[in-house]
C-alpha cells in the first residue's frame, strides 16, 4: 500500500520551490495510492489536486480544503460520492470511471453551491434509467453534466420528473447494491479459498519453472511456454468490473515486477574470458571502451602485451619478441591515446631500401659491351 507522505508531496511540489504548507495545485496520479490522508493537514491553500488513476476506495480527508476548485478522482475503486459538503470552494469534481452506483449519493453534493462541473460516466450508475433527469435535478447550480451543457429546457423537464425518476432511480439503485453485495460475497469466499495471496498456484508454478531453468538449462523453453498459458488463463478468466477484480489485476502484475526485479538482482555468472588456448597460442582480445589513466594496468610480456581496466582486457599479440624491462607507457594527456614502446629482444627490424644505381655508370657499361 502507498502512502502520501510529506515527501511524496515535496517531490511533487519542484514548481512550488518544494514548498508544500503554500501549494496550490498537486499531482498524485498513478502512484497506486489506496488512502486519502494528511493532504488536508499539509496543503490547506489547495486549489487542484490530481488523484485520478490510483486505487482509492471512499473519498476522505478532503472537507477541510475550503480553497479547493478542482478534484480529479477518475479510475478509481470508489462507490459513494462523499464527503466533500466541506469543500466550500469546489467548482469541478472528476468521478470518470469508478464504481458509484448509489446515485441518491450525489444529493451530497447539494451543498457545494459552486459546484459547475461533474463527471460520472463510466460508472454504473451511469447506466440507471433517468440518470442525467435525477443529477440535473437534485442538483440545480450544475451547470455541466459529463461534459454536456445544462440547457434551461432540460431542467425545467427534469425538474418536473422529479418524483417519477427518483423512483426509479432508487429502484436500480437497490438492485444495484443487492448484486454489490453477492459480488463482495463470492469474493471473499475465493479469497478464504485461496489463501492470502490472490493466485499462490501461479506464484508456485512460477518459483519451481526458475528453479528447474536454472538446474536444467533445455527446459527453459518449456517452461517459458508454461508461464505463458499461465499468464493467458488469468487474463482470459471471464470477471465483473469490479474494484476487487481491480485490486486482483494490480497485484497480479505488482507482484510479476517484484518476481523481475528479484531475478534482475541476482548475480549473473560470467563465462571466464579465454586470453590464451589451451594449446599456448596468445589470443588478440578488446573489451574496454573508456579507460581511466588510474584504473589502468599494464603488462608487457616478451610475446604479448595485456592492459587491463576494471576487470576488463585489451591484449595484443606481438609480431616479434620485446624487452619487457625496457619498455615503458605513457599516456597522453590531450587524446587520451596509451603510447607503449616496446624495445625489440633481437635488434630492430628495419625495411630494406632498393639499391639504385647511378644511370651513367648504367649507360657506361652499355657502351663498353657494344665496342666489344
Amino acid at each position: 500500500m502507498v502512502r502520501i507522505s510529506e515527501d511524496l508531496i515535496r517531490r511533487r511540489a519542484e514548481h512550488n520551490n518544494g514548498e508544500i504548507f503554500s501549494l496550490e495545485e498537486v499531482s498524485l496520479h498513478q502512484q497506486d495510492i489506496e488512502r486519502i490522508e494528511h493532504i488536508h493537514k499539509w496543503c490547506r491553500d489547495l486549489k487542484i489536486l490530481y488523484l485520478q488513476n490510483n486505487l482509492i476506495p471512499e473519498i476522505e480527508n478532503v472537507g477541510r480544503l475550503k480553497k479547493l476548485e478542482y478534484l480529479n478522482l477518475a479510475l478509481n475503486n470508489i462507490e459513494v460520492i462523499e464527503n466533500l459538503e466541506g469543500c466550500e470552494s469546489l467548482q469541478k469534481l472528476d468521478m470518470t470511471v469508478n464504481f458509484v452506483g448509489k446515485l441518491s449519493s450525489v444529493e451530497s453534493l447539494k451543498q457545494n453551491l459552486h459546484l459547475r462541473e461533474l463527471y460520472l460516466v463510466g460508472n454504473p450508475c451511469a447506466d440507471f434509467h433517468g440518470y442525467r433527469q435525477y443529477v440535473v435535478a437534485v442538483l440545480p447550480q450544475l451547470q455541466w453534466l459529463d461534459g454536456k451543457e445544462i440547457g434551461r429546457a432540460e431542467r425545467i423537464q427534469a425538474l418536473q420528473e422529479l418524483d417519477a425518476v427518483r423512483g426509479r432511480v432508487l429502484e436500480q439503485e437497490v438492485e444495484y447494491l443487492e448484486k454489490r453485495e453477492k459480488q463482495k460475497r463470492s469474493g471473499l469466499k475465493e479469497t478464504s479459498a485461496t489463501g492470502e495471496q490472490e493466485h499462490p498456484q501461479i506464484n508456485q508454478s512460477l518459483t519451481e519453472n526458475q528453479n528447474r531453468t536454472h538446474q536444467n538449462p533445455e527446459s527453459s523453453s518449456k517452461t517459458h511456454t508454461d508461464a505463458e498459458d499461465m499468464e493467458r488463463e488469468f487474463w482470459e478468466k471471464p470477471c465483473a468490473f469490479t474494484p476487487e477484480s481491480r485490486l486482483e489485476a494490480h497485484r497480479h502484475l505488482e507482484d510479476k515486477r517484484r518476481a523481475k526485479e528479484k531475478e534482475r538482482e541476482k548475480p549473473k555468472m560470467k563465462t571466464p574470458r579465454t586470453l590464451i588456448t589451451a594449446d599456448g597460442r596468445v589470443l588478440n582480445v578488446n573489451e574496454p571502451k573508456h579507460m581511466d589513466t588510474s584504473l589502468l594496468d599494464v603488462d608487457v610480456q616478451p610475446t604479448y602485451v595485456r592492459v587491463t581496466v576494471k576487470g576488463k582486457v585489451f591484449q595484443l599479440v606481438l609480431p616479434a619478441e620485446v624487452k619487457p624491462d625496457n619498455s615503458t607507457a605513457q599516456r597522453s594527456q590531450t587524446t587520451g591515446h596509451l603510447l607503449l614502446i616496446l624495445p625489440l629482444a633481437h635488434g630492430e627490424i628495419k625495411p630494406k631500401k632498393p639499391t639504385v644505381r647511378p644511370a651513367s655508370v648504367t649507360s657506361n657499361q652499355n657502351t663498353k659491351k657494344e665496342t666489344r
